[in-house]
């Protein structure tokens, strides 16, 4: 039975209630009166339940789909701005020993060429990620306890964070790993992590199971119940994602936000963030195998419908993902995308070298320089603040903030400091020029009542040009 504060993970997601859920949507997906009762509910801005959302992603009529996403793109602004955080995935081994049917780090995948960074390997990547002018990473490795135990991944954080290169530093490094205990989770809270990732891949018990025939990734309650874990182990900021294309959309969708409804019920504080991968080519992986594929169309409603669902989590996308599909749900709701990424291993001190230990294909192939001024002449605001860990803005803390507005106070000065400190030292002329107007421009823009209100200090730093008050 359906509970949202059990910790069993087959009653906080459970089955029964997302086949009631999805027949639920089905019979209202054209009920003018429950569509514009639900439209009028997420106008609130507090969010709506997984039955109420899944109404709206079965809704097929236009104009309906039009004011979502336009509500969609509405609450973004109130919430995260124009601001969009950038980041970069970091792989450090695709050593695994589990069976996934998705993946190619799969253990029985014979013919790829297994690596894993040593330190100095590690120290050469960061600098090469710095030089782009990267400061958040989210590290990723395959499931291995021999080659890729718990201590590897801490010294690698500690690596990481030690690196000074010319005036790069990457100051938060969020973590997607296998699920874990409650003690390996307090490491990582000890090792100054941001965000713990995990991606669900499916919340499909028997699906999940059948995708994962080997390997202790094929318990399904230990991997569904580690944010549980990690919580416990004092990481209050987690992330949560399905793999679009295991099982079918609308069941995954009604699963991830019963997933982000137990986080909040038991913990007080929902996801920090929630990823929307879809199944991608890789070695000896044909996404065409999977036979839940989505179209771009559908992929923009699933984004549009998390950001009114829960307004207050921010959403990733990556690169897999081309331009076109990125710049469609930038509009919709999405707040963090990669740049300039790399899915192999020693991928950024070796880009010409053959990407033969890629997790998958990358489909948006620019550069960061390139992205950062596409986001700019669209008129966003590239972030690559980091202080919001720093200063303890987690959990419960940046969802008070967020959830009255006042996020945005901290936020909007911190992400013009970092862009105005990229464009001092990474940037292409173009990109600096176009950077200057538009920093120009959103200062102009703030009212002078408000300014004290905002930072006022930060703000006449942006204008000053200082190089070491960096965020």
């Amino acid at each position: 039975m359906y509970n949202p504060k059990s910790m069993n993970a087959e009653e906080f997601i459970d089955h029964q209630e997302i086949l009631d859920t999805l027949e639920y949507a089905e019979q209202n997906k054209n009920n003018l009166e429950v569509i514009d009762a639900i439209l009028e509910k997420a106008k609130l801005r507090k969010g709506l339940t997984h039955r109420e959302a899944s109404v709206l992603l079965a809704c097929d009529i236009p104009e309906k789909i039009q004011e979502l996403y336009a509500l969609a793109e509405q609450i973004k602004k109130d919430f995260y701005g124009n601001r969009i955080v950038i980041f970069a995935p970091l792989y450090l081994s695709n050593y695994c020993v589990n069976g996934c049917l998705y993946c190619p780090y799969h253990l029985k995948n014979k013919h790829i060429p297994r690596k894993k960074l040593t330190q100095e390997e590690v120290r050469q990547e960061v600098i090469a990620l710095q030089d782009m002018g990267h400061k958040r990473l989210a590290i990723e490795a395959g499931e291995d306890p021999v080659n890729n135990p718990i201590e590897y991944i801490l010294e690698c954080i500690h690596t990481i964070y030690s690196i000074k290169h010319k005036n790069g530093a990457i100051r938060r490094v969020n973590v997607n790993i296998a699920a874990t205990t409650v003690e390996n989770y307090r490491k990582l809270k000890e090792a100054g992590i941001g965000t713990y990732i995990l991606f669900q891949e499916t919340y499909h018990k028997e699906s999940y199971e059948h995708l994962h025939p080997t390997g202790p990734k094929h318990n399904y309650c230990y991997h569904t119940e580690a944010m549980d874990r990690a919580m416990e182990g004092g990481i209050d900021d987690v992330g949560l994602g399905v793999l679009f294309g295991l099982e079918l959309y609308k069941y995954e969708f009604a699963g991830l936000l019963m997933h982000a409804e137990h986080l909040e019920a038991v913990h007080g504080v929902g996801p920090h963030t929630i990823s929307v991968p879809r199944v991608k080519h890789a070695d000896d992986i044909d996404p065409d195998q999977f036979d839940n594929g989505i179209d771009d169309d559908t992929f923009a409603k699933i984004c549009a419908c998390i950001r009114v669902a829960v307004p207050y989590t921010g959403m990733i996308i990556s690169t897999r993902e081309n331009q076109k599909v990125r710049e469609k749900v930038l509009h919709l709701g999405v707040s963090q995308i990669s740049g300039g990424s790399r899915t192999s291993v020693g991928g950024y001190t070796e880009p010409e070298a053959p990407h033969d230990t890629e997790q998958f294909d990358v489909s948006d192939n620019r550069t960061l320089d390139e992205v950062v001024r596409w986001l700019m002449e669209m008129g966003y605001i590239p972030s690559f603040c980091t202080a919001c860990y720093r200063e303890g803005r987690t959990g419960d803390r940046f969802m008070s903030l967020c959830k009255s507005g006042q996020i945005q106070n901290c936020c909007h000065p911190n992400a013009l400091m970092t862009l105005k400190e990229y464009l001092m030292d990474y940037a292409a002329p173009e990109t600096k020029a176009i950077g200057e107007k538009l920093i120009q421009a959103e200062l102009e823009n703030i009212p002078k009542e408000k300014v004290k209100e905002i930072c006022k200090d930060h703000l006449e730093k942006i204008q000053q040009g200082i190089r070491d008050f960096r965020f």
